[in-house]
């Protein structure tokens, strides 16, 4: 099979197009043809961190066909179209075939495409445990999401909506259309106005990027308000590992959002999507071959929602 392998030898190029034998299961895995792949920006951090998959092979959000399955698997046969984050068993997904444990996995609706499924996993799960799980989001309260252009920040906006409280999304200027096409009650463009310095109070900010101080965070809060931080800088991430506890010790609140990739959580996700309450936006699609030019964006972090990777045909 076909697969862009990671190779810290060679100087010019890391990620390279190579042909190497298909997988093979063992009991307790799934085999898939991948039909489809979205990037995400644990990808490109895990190559800054030198964090390198067994198989040499990254991408973890994958939409394709079950081809073979182990004798312990029970919830998937082949045939069966699925989706799924292999973040957490391995990566893998930058190739034609790929394997996964069955738990990271869940049934695609025949209504929806490859492509669209596979911008969902990671994204989608993050943003969902970061405003329900963490952010114990309740209806009628003022949401702030700070990144709202890129993967996590799109699906944000919308299940804030589904949420039904009152959203207000901070972007760039190339994505404030976008914003709010995708339902946000106001967007502001972070190189007109700076958010940090409003009189604006709310019960919950979600920070998916950005790098503000976490004190400029605290103060935008409402007496017993809530702040997740869900990504932005690697600086702003470490300052909330070390001292959002001692933020914390009044009734404001800053929390670090690790989310977990299960099965259950895709499928409430891929049901809004199916019934129109929420959908992935991408911004561009790429080859097999293309990955690393697709990476290269996406590190830029000028993507406008998902980036995907056409691999397979979606039908046979």
């Amino acid at each position: 099979m076909k697969a862009i392998i990671y190779d810290k030898k060679n100087t010019q190029n890391k990620l390279l197009l190579c042909e190497i034998e298909k997988p093979v299961p063992n009991d307790n895995e799934v085999l898939i043809e991948v039909v489809a792949v979205s990037v995400n920006a644990a990808d490109y951090r895990s190559i800054k961190m030198g964090i390198v998959p067994k198989r040499k092979i990254y991408g973890s959000d994958i939409a394709g066909r079950v081809v073979s399955v182990g004798k312990n698997i029970t919830r998937f046969k082949v045939g069966d179209e699925v989706f799924g984050d292999l973040a957490s068993c391995g990566f893998g997904g930058f190739a034609e075939y790929t394997l996964a444990i069955e738990n990271v996995l869940a049934l695609k609706p025949a209504g929806i495409s490859y492509e669209t499924a596979a911008a969902v996993p990671m994204a989608a799960v993050t943003a969902l445990q970061g405003l329900r799980n963490l952010g114990n989001i309740q209806s009628g309260q003022k949401v702030l999401i700070y990144g709202a252009g890129g993967g996590v920040g799109t699906f944000a906006v919308q299940l804030a909506k589904n949420f039904n409280t009152d959203v207000t999304a901070v972007c760039g200027t190339d994505n404030v259309e976008m914003v709010q096409s995708i339902g946000a009650d106001r967007v502001i463009n972070y190189h007109e106005r700076d958010v940090m310095q409003s009189s604006e109070r709310y019960d919950l900010i979600m920070v998916v990027n950005g790098n503000n101080s976490l004190s400029s965070y605290m103060r935008l809060l409402t007496p017993m308000g809530l702040c997740v931080m869900a990504g932005g800088s690697l600086s702003q991430v470490i300052k909330t590992m070390l001292f959002g506890a001692i933020l914390s010790v009044g009734r404001k609140k800053i929390k670090l959002l690790a989310a977990k990739q299960n099965a259950k959580d895709l499928d409430y996700i891929i049901n809004l999507v199916e019934v129109g309450k929420i959908r992935p936006v991408i911004d561009r699609y790429y080859s097999l071959e293309e990955i690393p030019e697709a990476m290269q964006y996406l590190t830029k972090g000028h993507a406008r929602g998902k980036v995907v990777i056409r691999i397979a045909k979606e039908s046979v």
